[in-house]
């Protein structure tokens, strides 16, 4: 008995009496503890359920050095928090759907799980039942002839009760959230077998669906998804409407019905899958072996006896890929939880302060004229359209000592700044942190469009100044001596600490400094350009301007003027994404393929083989080992780009190395 895998639940709710009695029935797990808000619940709970002991805090439960892994049942809003410190616990996860009540809420899990070593697993009971295994076998034989469409719902019809979770803002409720998740993950999962894949995400999500006149969330809607190899899914929910709660494929040879695809017969008792090819109809049984919850209570306990941080049957890709596209369709109808709101979004996805790590924190580097450190890379707001996203990115990177952001006037219409802005104000660290503004795009580049953008932009932000303010193109047009008065006044006037410019020419950089040494006038303190290991063959966008090249290095070096690097990684270049035979991404072909980048990302792969680390840090390990001051500029989109770019901070590289990497050298 004690072999078998020791589950903890967190929780007493009506799931969580389910699952332990799952687990009761199981062949590879065991009952070992329950924690609750109180003492009282978790004792009932745990006499009621045969539970060995009973913990009266969630804090408890996670210490209890038996339990092994932890069962997550809370309220939607409550997963993040709980996941989060099971992982930091050392506790695997298995936790309740949806795993938290947004993408980045998901990524946050995500990221706990991977960085402390536990196994994360989405509780869809569905997917680990022999049922499942069975329509995927169908559906991959080709039986049913090219699949083109999908029909999923599953809804039920509860009384309107402003106490109930189900039609409660607060409590993430609705119809998408509590059972929509489902026929979404099955349409996934259809759309991935077609291509021999574990699941596909949709490139195409749209909908509509009735909202609750008091709370506002979804009655009943119904979405549309799209992938790329054709399939089209037509999936529908309610919490207000009892629906047929059954999933249909239907391919060019026939079509597959599943009568119960998500409440699965209990134990000993069959399910239903009926087919019907060339107008031939067959009934296929599938046994339940076990107790439903027990099941899957086993294939996380199996998978961890094999070695596994991760479960088949639902991967950790598969559920951000899941909660991605329940994004896409609550955008789609218009639903957006009051919590999730910029000016309601004042918590950290943990439910904790935030704190500074112990060990592998970003570097920092000073620039002349600035009384606060700036951090050796520097955070790209620029695509963050959410700030429970937002947030997600930024929390991390103040963590792993990232102190420096840098946005712009034109971002996404000015939705970054005002993103930033509220992330400020709710965690209060606006003298804590370098803001790096950037106005003056063009055709607005002149002094008089630049002073009504910074005014614009420090409103968005909610502060008074910028710690460090670009001019995001030149205008050859103007004298370089308006552009350093105009800059000066703002200095003057306490708007900026200090400023240079973003795709300026270094001649230009220089005849600015040049006019504000004569007139006795503050001076381009850096230049924010291209700079990486890969050559800009051609402009990422028009009137961008790279100094990569050796003539520019040697001025940089000469003049050790700082460099905040954009593209400083060449955008992907030196990830799987590239290749030579790779080449679905156009920009990525357009801008950065050529011999010599390849001849460069090919030594990059040597030489992180031999320094065992990835090519991609290597690439950022380059812009940072230059004999001048240089800042990299990251855009990770996703918490995975933000951890798989920290191991370049780990990476020494020699002068020799650097120059070889850049061919000046045969050898390093």
């Amino acid at each position: 008995m004690n072999n078998r895998l020791g589950w903890g639940i967190l929780s007493t709710g009506r799931i969580a009496g389910i699952f332990a009695t799952g687990v009761a029935r199981s062949q590879h797990s065991r009952l070992v503890a329950v924690g609750s808000r109180t003492t009282a619940s978790a004792e009932r709970f745990a006499k009621e359920f045969g539970v060995p002991k009973a913990h009266g805090s969630y804090e408890a439960l996670l210490a209890d050095p038996e339990v092994t892994a932890v069962y997550i049942a809370t309220p939607h809003p409550q997963h993040v928090e709980w996941a989060v410190k099971a992982a930091e616990a050392g506790k695997h996860i298995l936790c309740e759907k949806p795993i938290g009540v947004n993408h980045a809420e998901a990524m946050v899990i995500a990221a706990a799980a991977q960085e402390n070593g536990v196994m994360l697993m989405e509780a869809f009971m569905y997917r680990c039942h022999p049922q499942t295994a069975k329509v995927l076998e169908i559906v991959r034989s080709g039986v049913l002839g090219e699949i083109k469409l999908v029909k999923a719902t599953l809804g039920f019809f509860a009384p309107f009760n402003a106490e109930s979770r189900l039609w409660a803002n607060d409590a993430a409720g609705g119809g998408i959230m509590d059972v929509g998740c489902y026929p979404v993950s099955f349409s996934r999962l259809i759309a991935g077998a077609m291509n021999g894949q574990p699941f596909a995400n949709p490139i195409k999500v749209s909908g509509a669906a009735k909202l609750h006149a008091q709370t506002g969330v979804d009655e009943v809607a119904q979405g549309t998804l799209q992938f790329a190899n054709g399939l089209v899914a037509e999936v529908g929910c309610s919490v207000g409407l009892s629906q047929d709660g059954s999933a249909r494929i239907y391919g060019t040879k026939g079509s597959l019905q599943v009568v119960s695809p998500w409440i699965v017969p209990s134990e000993g008792e069959d399910a239903l899958i009926h087919l019907n090819v060339d107008g031939k109809q067959e009934t296929i049984t599938v046994r339940t072996p076990n107790n439903l919850y027990g099941i899957e209570a086993d294939t996380v306990a199996q998978a961890l006896a094999a070695g596994q941080r991760e479960v088949a049957a639902m991967t950790v890709a598969d559920t951000l890929g899941n909660m991605a596209a329940l994004d896409a369709w609550r955008g789609a109808v218009g639903l957006i939880f009051e919590q999730e709101k910029s000016e309601n979004f004042k918590h950290t996805h943990a439910r904790r302060p935030l704190r500074r790590r112990s060990s592998g924190l970003i570097p920092h580097g000073t620039i002349a004229g600035l009384n606060k450190p700036v951090s050796r890379f520097i955070m790209g707001c620029d695509n963050q359209t959410t700030l429970p996203h937002g947030a997600a990115m930024w929390d991390d990177f103040v963590e792993r000592g990232g102190t420096t952001f840098d946005t712009a006037y034109v971002y996404w219409g000015g939705v970054m700044e005002r993103l930033l802005g509220w992330w400020m104000r709710h965690r209060g660290n606006r003298e804590e942190v370098a803001v790096i503004a950037k106005g003056g795009h063009t055709p607005y580049c002149n002094p008089a469009d630049m002073a009504q953008q910074l005014t614009e932009s420090l409103e968005r932000l909610q502060t008074g100044y910028a710690d460090i303010y670009m001019l995001h193109r030149d205008n050859l047009d103007i004298p370089v001596g308006e552009f350093v008065d105009a800059l000066n006044d703002e200095v003057k006037a306490g708007r900026v600490r200090v400023f240079g410019g973003s795709n300026w020419s270094l001649k230009r950089i220089a005849a600015a400094n040049r006019y504000a040494k004569r007139k006795g006038l503050q001076g381009f303190s850096m230049v924010s350009n291209n700079f990486s290991l890969a050559r800009m063959v051609d402009p990422v966008w028009e009137g961008c301007i790279s100094c990569s090249d050796a003539e520019s290095r040697r001025w940089l070096k000469k003049n050790q003027l700082p460099v905040l690097a954009w593209s400083s990684q060449a955008r992907g270049f030196f990830t799987d994404r590239a290749g030579r035979d790779k080449l679905a991404d156009e920009e990525l072909v357009r801008c950065w393929y050529s011999d010599d980048n390849f001849e460069r990302r090919e030594r990059a792969i040597a030489l992180a083989k031999k320094k065992n680390t990835t090519p991609i840090a290597i690439a950022a390990a380059y812009v940072l080992t230059q004999s001048f001051p240089t800042f990299a500029l990251i855009g990770p989109r996703l918490l995975s780009e933000t951890i798989s770019t920290m191991p370049s901070l780990a990476v020494t590289l020699s002068a020799r190395e650097v120059a070889w990497l850049n061919l000046d050298r045969a050898r390093p």
